[in-house]
């Protein structure tokens, strides 16, 4: 069975922490390793596109002394991992309403694009502020403002005004942490996609977790409202 693309619902890092006893933001630092372990995996298992939820629209809820680390932390491993990215001839894109971020960020964004935007590996998708909601309503302001026929509007259309109109439909999504929700993550895309929930923590996911994640997916019959 063709495996495209996976998502993941990277989730757990505060508990993992806390189980250690450790401040949250220790568990974001360790989510990182984890993030470098599964981009490798998934170009060894020749996925095609991966992508990340990152920090969604309803994160600005959280602490603000976490949501300015959280942007720091993915300002920082972008400068410090785009050349090895580029090097492992690994596309990154980003979604989500990005001009709301800080400055600083929106130009290791913008730089990490620039960078790999030739390359022809692995697709990494980082969703950063980003909700799917959010997209859709995007999406849909874009067409008002062009007075989009209407009756030429249909779901392949539509999708052209999403923010990544190539990013193809979820074959495999994957939630770490226990929980068994989607939490406003390509809601879009995802609609005949294959579900799986893991307790480990996202820290913790391995590439052997990865494995078995993609295994589970092999043995799914998928037939996408068909016999």
């Amino acid at each position: 069975m063709t495996l495209n693309h996976i998502a993941i619902i990277m989730d757990g890092n505060g508990r993992w922490a806390q189980e250690r006893g450790l401040p949250r933001i220790a568990g974001h630092r360790e989510g990182v390793s984890a993030i470098r372990r599964v981009v490798k995996a998934s170009s060894q298992n020749d996925v095609k596109y991966l992508t990340l939820y990152s920090f969604s629209t309803e994160n600005w809820k959280r602490p603000e002394q976490e949501v300015n680390f959280l942007f720091s932390l993915i300002e920082t491993t972008l400068i410090a991992e785009m050349k090895a990215l580029h090097a492992e001839n690994i596309r990154v894109r980003f979604i989500g309403r990005i001009t709301q971020l800080p400055e600083k960020l929106q130009k290791s964004i913008s730089d990490t694009e620039g960078l790999t935007s030739k390359n022809t590996g692995l697709n990494l998708t980082l969703a950063i502020n980003y909700g799917g909601r959010q997209e859709i309503i995007d999406a849909i302001k874009v067409l008002l403002k062009m007075k989009f026929p209407v009756e030429e509007l249909d779901d392949v259309v539509f999708g052209k005004f999403l923010y990544l109109p190539d990013l193809p439909d979820v074959d495999l999504m994957i939630r770490t942490a226990g929980e068994q929700r989607l939490s406003n993550f390509l809601i879009w895309q995802s609609v005949y996609a294959e579900f799986y929930f893991t307790p480990v923590f996202w820290p913790d996911f391995s590439e052997d977790d990865l494995k078995k994640a993609i295994d589970n997916f092999s043995r799914r019959k998928r037939r996408f409202g068909g016999l």
